[in-house]
């Protein structure tokens, strides 16, 4: 519905026609006949007519966030405002846009009087003089445009990793790729926006951890790492602590959050069980659907006989839940358990469906799961996998960290292991029950991730791979595909464990429309 909604606001932005008035020529006697006319009035637009100026502006939390002071009489005939950001000279990226609607400006009080409009730009670099020029769009479809110059200061990087990357391949001019921005989930504090060309373009606020995070209506969402905080980070810096609590047996937030059916998957530790727990949430109406895996699989297992103590362990992390992703093809909530498999499960019911993973592992001794098990029927199977998605073609792509199980049981089998981590994408079949690694990217078997680390597909089928700690957990590497999984740019960061960058996202800092 969202998505229709955008649609319709969008498709009104651009049914913009004639930009002038004239008089109405219905009852005007036929010039055929011999009658006398007369020219239409033209009406000045409201471009034409308008007083609005660029008053001054004002610098936001950070170097990268900035208020511009917009005032003028015809203020209350604006219907939109976008801006653009000028890139560096010798930036291969584009240039940051971003649009507001009237209703986007006046729900984020930035209409503070009839005469004038604050706008929050973001996007800025630091320690430069950004080129910002400024669109105005009119009720009659009119524009205005106004140019200035921000100034920023510089940026002092408190975690000392993001400011100086290190390129093993810069991008190109020219080069083809479907992302020029994305968001890096710090341990340190709030995500760090940058540029492919490795500038840092957006930070934050904050020493807490943004590892459980999502990028989601223009803001990041955040989950507290020691609590059940929740709370979201506009990109102009505000921050709004969540109006809903967590049920009272759920500890913490950990690793990832994604967008669900119709809201976003956490997930949870409990204070009885560890990384089993997912819940879906909307930011307006909080929690409203839980899995809890030890009793998913426990019922399984017990429904066919099996014990399920011998698997289900609470106290233990047996299962660790690191990604998940609803499913609408099949109505499914598709989790990542890193130990052992990826899993399946009716979103309603919870029911199994099938599992992908390694036949070598200790689960796959289970009569009741090995029935669930899809026949992989050629490439890697999944182990240690991290990041799941679904990708245009629908493809399931995760990435393939190599790491085999880390929690069994003593004497238990622990799997395959590898020294290379991979991309895998792989197309399912539910109904003959098998898996196809469709393709992989595993960078010439060069690169070892073993924790943590992502893949993500943006447009054209280009790729943002984070490889969290690379080179014996020395550096955090950010590597960029294009739509033939040529390697676009590479750079990394010193690797603070997981903390430089848990994983990346792709965000739309070229086209971003608030509405």
């Amino acid at each position: 519905m969202r998505k229709i909604l955008v649609l319709a606001v969008l498709a009104g932005l651009a049914s913009c026609g004639d930009q002038t008035t004239t008089n109405d020529t219905h009852d005007q006697p036929d010039p055929a006949a011999g009658a006398a006319t007369s020219p239409p009035v033209t009406q000045p637009t409201s471009a034409a007519s308008s007083d609005i100026a660029w008053e001054g502006s004002e610098p936001g939390i950070t170097p990268f966030i900035a208020f511009v002071r917009l005032r003028g009489a015809n203020i209350a005939d604006v219907r939109s405002v976008a801006y653009r950001i000028a890139p560096k000279p010798g930036s291969v990226s584009k240039a940051v846009r971003v649009l507001y609607t009237r209703e986007a400006l006046e729900s984020r009080g930035r209409v503070p009087a009839a005469d004038q409009i604050v706008l929050p730009v973001f996007g800025l670099y630091s320690d430069h003089n950004n080129e910002l020029a400024i669109e105005l769009n009119f009720a009659d479809c009119s524009t205005q445009s106004l140019a200035g110059i921000v100034t920023t200061a510089a940026y002092t990087d408190p975690t000392g990793a993001y400011a100086n990357p290190v390129f093993i391949k810069n991008r190109a001019a020219g080069s083809e790729l479907g992302f020029d921005f994305f968001a890096m989930k710090s341990g340190s504090g709030t995500p760090v926006v940058v540029d492919t060309d490795g500038a840092i373009r957006w930070v934050g606020v904050s020493n807490e951890s943004s590892i459980s995070s999502a990028f989601a209506d223009n803001g990041f969402v955040i989950g507290d790492q020691r609590s059940t905080r929740l709370w979201r980070v506009e990109l102009d810096g505000t921050v709004t602590p969540a109006s809903f609590e967590a049920p009272s047996n759920y500890r913490r937030f950990h690793h990832n959050i994604d967008p669900g059916k119709t809201g976003l998957l956490a997930e949870f530790d409990t204070f009885t069980d560890r990384e089993t727990t997912i819940n879906e949430f909307t930011w307006a109406g909080g929690y409203f659907k839980e899995w809890d895996f030890v009793k998913i699989v426990t019922e399984h297992l017990t429904s066919a006989g099996d014990d399920p103590g011998l698997l289900v362990r609470p106290s233990v992390d047996w299962f660790h839940t690191n990604a998940a992703l609803y499913d609408p093809r099949d109505d499914s909530l598709v989790v990542s358990a890193r130990e052992h498999f990826i899993m399946n499960v009716d979103y309603e019911t919870g029911a199994i469906r099938w599992v992908l993973g390694d036949p070598t592992k200790y689960w796959y001794s289970f009569p009741s799961l090995r029935a669930k098990a899809l026949t992989l029927t050629s490439g890697l199977y999944p182990i240690g996998q991290h990041a799941l998605s679904i990708t245009s073609d629908g493809l399931l792509l995760t990435f393939n960290a190599g790491q085999p199980s880390e929690n069994q049981p003593a004497g238990a089998p622990i799997g395959e292991s590898r020294t290379y981590s991979a991309v895998s994408a792989y197309r399912i079949d539910a109904a003959t029950m098998t898996a196809t690694e469709v393709w992989n990217f595993d960078y010439g078997k060069t690169l070892f991730s073993d924790h943590c680390s992502s893949v993500y597909e943006a447009s054209g089928k280009s790729l943002l791979i984070t490889y969290a700690r690379a080179e014996n957990w020395r550096y955090a590497r950010l590597v960029g595909l294009n739509g033939a999984h040529e390697v676009v740019f590479d750079f990394q960061y010193p690797a603070r464990g997981c903390n430089t960058s848990w994983n990346a996202v792709p965000v739309p800092f070229e086209n971003m429309n608030f509405l």
